[in-house]
């Protein structure tokens, strides 16, 4: 047990070190050409240049393309205009995020919904942990991001590479409140399978008891 709790903690200190980082207001200030365009929603101008040939999936210093900038900006016509003009909907930034990924982490979920439908893959492999956005979401508690990302074909069992699971994720590093719990019920119902254990063995259901997380045990020990 003493492994698992220097592992939690471990991992967010982590995370707090390895969060997303959108463009701050010197790089807004700076861009020009497409990422400008994404940043302030501008679909004539991305249209313009796609069509005299720029490059669509130009790197900003942080490795971020105008698709990214554009989720981080929550320009949801921007992003469609570059996706529809064939820019890569699966790019990673240099911290190893995609549109979906930031979408999800930022509680957006109609973003979530049109970057899948823009052919922004659920499955795709993000962040230095080796997860994905529905484990980034359900982390957070962000449960209609989850349920968005359910409904998309979101893999449910992908375990990252701290051997957590989205369900994990959502005990361990959520508050048990009503976000969390919600965001528990989502994955359940959908299937995730409530067995899979941490490194140290540890169940999400074992967890959850052990914080006191009344209302997740309940949903965890649920008839299947």
């Amino acid at each position: 047990m003493k492994h698992a709790i220097l592992s939690i903690l471990l991992a967010v200190l982590a995370g707090t070190a390895q969060a997303q980082t959108a463009p701050s207001a010197t790089e807004i200030a700076a861009y020009e050409g497409l990422h400008r365009a994404a940043q302030e929603g501008d679909v004539e101008t991305i249209r313009r240049l796609a069509g005299s040939g720029a490059d669509l999936d130009t790197r900003d210093r942080a490795g971020r393309t105008p698709a990214h900038v554009a989720a981080f900006a929550s320009n949801d016509a921007a992003l469609r205009a570059l996706a529809e003009a064939g820019a890569d909907m699966n790019a990673l930034e240099d911290r190893v995020y995609d549109v979906l990924t930031i979408a999800a982490v930022a509680d957006d979920p109609d973003m979530v919904s049109l970057a899948i439908e823009l052919g922004n893959r659920p499955d795709l492999i993000t962040s230095v942990y080796d997860g994905t956005a529905l484990i980034a979401a359900a982390h957070l508690g962000h449960a209609e991001v989850v349920r968005r990302l359910i409904a998309g074909g979101a893999p449910l069992d992908h375990v990252n590479n701290l051997g957590w699971t989205a369900l994990m994720e959502a005990v361990v590093l959520g508050d048990g409140g009503p976000d969390h719990v919600a965001t528990v019920r989502a994955l359940v119902e959908a299937g995730a399978d409530r067995g899979i254990a941490d490194r140290g063995g540890v169940t999400p259901l074992q967890h959850a008891q052990a914080r006191g997380y009344d209302e997740i045990v309940a949903i965890l020990q649920a008839d299947r």
